[in-house]
């Protein structure tokens, strides 16, 4: 009879935060959590930063004005550190809707006041948090505000259908993040985009299209990509010139999730700008079919020519040896 693959129902949450409101932020998603839940998917997948929010300002306000410093602050303020009052909120909504749930959040390191990284929170049906993965390079503005992650939350989580694993943003065209987590075998990554893009290049819709199919055709793996969308009142704050008012509005600049199957055909979506919940049913099974035309992890690859080494790294510049016991400073 064999080994049997299932079927499940996966979401996307497209939707803006409470801009820099992190209790405001995780109220939303618990709610679309349940939303998702109600609808039947065994998945769901959120934006990039979004509990608080991510600093999009940088964007349009100079690094150093009053504004841009004001703002990066209350981001630390409102940062998220693992585990706390926010994660237990979510593990909840996870638990009561049986969900498995990969949301972004803006990182902060616990016990400090100044540091914070670029992460995708992975949390079980069963309520638990089952790791993390953080952005290994901030990028253009965020490099302002987040360090980079650690090589070691660069991996597939099992689940109790398959595995799952992230990416965030640009990292879905990075050759080596790519290769890495190809190499994991994932069944689904969930890729979480922010609410908007930078404002040169092919509108932020389009990219987010483009990436995703190619991540998909790679990796041999469902792709959601989760985008988030702008509220009137996050658009009213980000103004700088009047020049930044036609680039806010385009509705192609924003929005735009997609659900993509392992051969890169688009199953659900593009959605627009709106906010809301893209499902789509997916079969697991479509993932080995298409490993066996090509398998850029395994037969399809030359690991005797090619090969990759992950490093782990490290959260600290300091450390303080066993042997010092304080007194040579009395010296």
């Amino acid at each position: 009879m064999g080994d049997r693959y299932p079927r499940l129902k996966v979401a996307i949450a497209q939707a803006a935060p409470v801009f820099l409101d992190r209790e405001g932020t995780t109220e939303k998603a618990c709610r679309l959590i349940r939303e998702a839940g109600r609808l039947g998917a065994r998945l769901v997948g959120f934006p990039e930063g979004f509990i608080p929010g991510h600093p999009l300002w940088y964007h349009f306000y100079p690094a150093t004005s009053p504004r841009s410093v004001e703002w990066a602050a209350c981001l630390f303020a409102n940062a998220v550190e693992i585990p706390s009052p926010t994660t237990a909120a979510l593990c909840e909504a996870a638990r009561e809707t049986g969900v498995y749930v990969v949301i972004g959040i803006c990182e902060r390191r616990p016990g400090t006041f100044g540091t914070l990284y670029n992460t995708q929170l992975f949390i079980s049906p069963n309520g638990e948090i089952l790791g993390k993965h953080q952005k290994l390079v901030p990028t253009v503005g965020e490099r302002l505000v987040h360090t980079g992650g650690r090589g070691d939350t660069l991996r597939a989580f099992p689940t109790d259908f398959g595995r799952i694993a992230g990416l965030i943003c640009a990292e879905s065209s990075n050759p080596l993040a790519v290769s890495a987590l190809a190499a994991e075998y994932p069944h689904v990554i969930v890729v979480s985009w922010p609410n908007l893009n930078l404002k040169f290049g092919v509108p932020g819709q389009e990219r987010v299209f483009i990436a995703g199919r190619a991540l998909a055709l790679m990796t041999k793996a469902f792709v959601l990509n989760c985008r988030g969308t702008m509220s009137e009142e996050l658009r009213e704050m980000l103004v700088y010139t009047e020049a930044d008012r036609d680039f806010l509005w385009d509705e192609r600049a924003t929005g735009g999730s997609t659900i993509i199957d392992p051969w890169g055909r688009v199953i659900a979506g593009p959605m627009g700008s709106e906010e809301g919940i893209l499902c789509a049913e997916i079969d697991l099974f479509e993932c080995v079919k298409a490993k066996m035309i090509h398998d850029y992890a395994g037969h399809s690859n030359r690991p005797d020519v090619f090969h990759l080494i992950i490093r782990p790294g490290s959260e600290s510049m300091v450390t303080r040896e066993d042997s010092w016991d304080g007194t040579s400073a009395l010296r």
